[in-house]
């Protein structure tokens, strides 16, 4: 029995959603994303210092060992993500805060809530790594 029979069409390629192909990424979609993102990693960045916590409690043999790691160049990685991270987030918490009054809606407002988000989390992250560095004598 053919398709034309039995009432079924042939397939026609098409994507299943138009949103990759269709819309260019939009800066307010990318802080979204990343304000995702960044939520997920303090869940896992928040078990590191729980972990740094529970051994400066159990003694100093726990303490240096995990010590010891963080202060390795991976340590130190991980630490300037999840620094990031959670000014990321809470910038980004801050914006969608502003949202939650109905404010910030226009177009332009958005764009430069999105823009400031993402700048403002790389700057206030370089300025706590340096007063760290500069504290460590770095």
């Amino acid at each position: 029995m053919s398709e034309a029979t039995t009432g079924r069409e042939a397939k026609i390629d098409r994507p299943l959603s138009p949103h990759l192909q269709i819309y260019r990424p939009l800066i307010n979609m990318v802080m979204s994303i990343l304000h995702r993102i960044t939520g997920a990693a303090l869940y896992f960045g928040t078990i590191i210092l729980a972990a740094w916590l529970v051994a400066a409690a159990s003694g100093p043999e726990a303490f240096q060992t995990v010590s010891g790691w963080l202060n390795s160049w991976a340590g130190w990685i991980v630490l300037f993500g999840y620094t990031w991270a959670l000014i990321h987030h809470a910038l980004g918490g801050i914006r969608h805060f502003i949202w939650d009054f109905g404010m910030g809606y226009e177009h332009e407002t958005i764009d430069l809530l999105s823009w400031g988000t993402g700048v403002a989390s790389v700057v206030l992250t370089a300025v706590v790594w340096f007063f760290v560095l500069r504290a460590l004598g770095g």
